[in-house]
């Protein structure tokens, strides 16, 4: 770990970078935070604030931005952005609290609070706060596990079909269509024997 584990590279390398961006040395903060950029495909702005025990799992991809907190014993897995949605100023990263992990590509965003051992699945959107102990999937982000009890089962067989509620409708507008010709058909052979008389 200590020679070829980019994920911990990276978090020394943005101690030493903290360290100079908070006695205002801009541009060696900056600069170390590239170079570690280039070395180990992580990139964290040196103005973030990470505690304790923070674990980078195969990091290649993560960004994380200047004003982002990150409580202890953190895990951040591949691709994951803690970043900002472009729309506030200040603060405009998110917080994690302790315990956090975010899955694979993940991405939250903006000023929220990630509360203590909360969990973000792969891929997830977020960019709302999440309360403390709970577990967020999904585009955008929804809670589905709260204190250890399933809020909104995922039961993919019971997903929506859009082609088979398609076909229901025309199945149904057919029907209906063939019971109406079937009305008509009489009316219209009295009509045409009205006439031939």
């Amino acid at each position: 770990m200590l020679l070829a584990y980019p994920g911990l590279h990276a978090v020394w390398f943005h101690r030493i970078a903290h360290w100079f961006y908070r006695r205002r040395l801009y541009t060696l903060a900056r600069l170390i935070s590239h170079f570690s950029r280039f070395l180990t495909g992580i990139e964290i702005h040196p103005g973030a604030r990470i505690g304790r025990r923070f674990f980078i799992d195969h990091g290649l991809g993560v960004v994380i931005g200047e004003t982002t907190v990150i409580g202890d014993d953190c895990t951040l897995y591949q691709g994951v952005t803690l970043g900002g949605t472009g729309k506030e100023r200040g603060k405009r990263h998110p917080t994690l609290g302790n315990g956090v992990l975010v899955g694979v590509g993940a991405k939250v965003l903006g000023a929220i609070v990630v509360g203590d051992n909360a969990r973000i699945g792969a891929g997830a959107v977020v960019v709302k706060d999440v309360p403390p102990n709970c577990t967020v999937v999904g585009i955008p982000g929804r809670i589905v596990v709260r204190d250890g009890r399933r809020v909104d089962p995922l039961d993919h067989t019971d997903l929506p079909d859009p082609v088979q509620e398609a076909l229901t409708v025309l199945r149904a507008e057919v029907r209906s269509l063939t019971e109406r010709v079937a009305e008509l058909r009489p009316r219209e052979r009295g009509e045409a024997d009205a006439c031939a008389r």
